[in-house]
């Protein structure tokens, strides 16, 4: 007997645009779009501010919950931010 085909279910993380980033693909997009002294300026954490690589701030940042929140709250903001500029007024 077949099976009867079953409606595709919608993806649970649709609407997320963090979804499928790892978090070095946040970060690095952040360090293009801001540099590290913008990134130190908008995120005060040593690993930004002194001596700052991708690797360093990976490691900080698995290990510091509150830190990985800002960055990802600053790439959200940052995603609005290029979306607003993009639109024509």
């Amino acid at each position: 007997m077949p099976v009867p085909d079953t409606p595709p279910r919608p993806p649970t993380q649709a609407r997320n645009p963090l979804h499928g980033l790892t978090l070095e693909q946040i970060l690095q997009a952040l360090a293009d779009h801001y540099g590290w002294p913008g990134l130190a300026e908008r995120i005060a954490v040593r690993c930004f501010s002194h001596d700052p690589s991708i690797a360093s701030s990976l490691k900080f940042l698995r290990k510091t919950p509150w830190a990985r929140d800002k960055v990802e709250s600053l790439y959200l903001f940052m995603l609005r931010e290029r979306s607003r500029s993009a639109r024509p007024d």
